[in-house]
């Protein structure tokens, strides 16, 4: 008979460590923070062990709590995956796709109905978060995360992308070469990064590669989220430097118009999948459907210049 610590402390010390925040934690399993502090405690005191390190908000595994917790998550996973196998389906034959919002809305979903309409028996569910859910223990099949090329390993990543400096149609000159100098009377726009472990391209970075009035100061309008940065640049209120993919379609339809300068490298779009998910046939459908629509994107003739130059 295995001796064990009650699962609910055991869950909730996982739940804990997998997000590095008891508030996380608490929305997950759906009770109070106090609830997941009083589960945590209490293992600790089972196990004579301090887990987390606590200060004030924030918590901090301490070694034993690193030692014990990949072993934990890896446990729920083959739980969850144990689990997956024999549940019988839902809305037919569905599947969760966990990715940004910026992501979904702007790359994933104009592409859908081309999935819709090869596979029109499945049905594919959306799940647009800047957290990272965990393919197999939140009820998600799979996910596309960003982040370094170098971290994932090469059968995982769908592409990289590029930043690029994108203005609205409706405020550039009609003709020729857009420069940078051609919109002196708008502010650049910025959104703030989520994830603080990437160092985002800037408009310095930018602006030292392109041909422009080096004795001209530049105003930043920011933005706290990606997509609102995005409709703000395709409202014309001034241009945005972005990922290529998350403008490929309003660039060739010629709402957006790419202005004259480098192309900066930018980070992997990768995808993670649970074990058990990746072994329906449904799953297997949508990630080569995906990566064939990924390969097609990087394939496909690439806006460098403006439309008409």
């Amino acid at each position: 008979m295995r001796k064990l610590p009650p699962l609910n402390a055991v869950r909730a010390f996982e739940a804990a460590a997998r997000h590095e925040s008891f508030t996380a934690a608490a929305n997950e399993l759906c009770v109070t923070v106090t609830a997941i502090s009083h589960q945590v405690r209490q293992l600790e005191a089972i196990l004579g062990r301090k887990l987390f390190e606590r200060s004030g908000r924030a918590v901090v595994l301490t070694a034993e709590g690193h030692a014990v917790f990949p072993l934990l998550r890896d446990g729920f996973d083959r739980m969850a995956s144990a689990f997956a196998a024999i549940r019988p389906p839902v809305d037919g034959d569905a599947i969760t796709v966990s990715t940004t919002r910026a992501f979904a809305e702007r790359w994933l979903m104009p592409r859908l109905t081309r999935f819709n309409a090869a596979f029109p028996h499945l049905v594919v569910h959306i799940d647009a978060t800047e957290e990272i859910r965990a393919p197999g223990a939140d009820g998600v099949d799979l996910a596309v995360r960003y982040g370094r090329a170098d971290r994932a390993g090469e059968n995982s990543v769908l592409f990289s992308d590029r930043y690029v400096a994108v203005a609205a149609s409706a405020i550039c000159p009609p003709d020729g070469r857009l420069a940078i100098d051609d919109l002196r009377s708008r502010s650049l726009l910025a959104f703030r990064w989520k994830n603080a472990a990437l160092d985002s391209p800037a408009w310095s970075a930018w602006l030292a590669g392109s041909d422009h009035d080096p004795g001209r100061d530049f105003r930043i309008s920011w933005y706290s989220e990606e997509p609102l940065a995005l409709h703000a640049a395709e409202r014309g209120l001034g241009p945005l430097l972005c990922s290529d993919a998350l403008v490929d379609e309003q660039l060739r339809e010629g709402t957006l118009r790419r202005l004259d300068g480098p192309a900066l490298p930018g980070f992997a779009y990768r995808l993670v999948d649970a074990p058990a998910a990746a072994r329906r046939k449904s799953v297997t459908a949508f990630v080569d459907w995906l990566r064939g629509e990924a390969a097609a994107f990087r394939t496909a003739p690439q806006q460098v210049m403006s439309r008409a130059a």
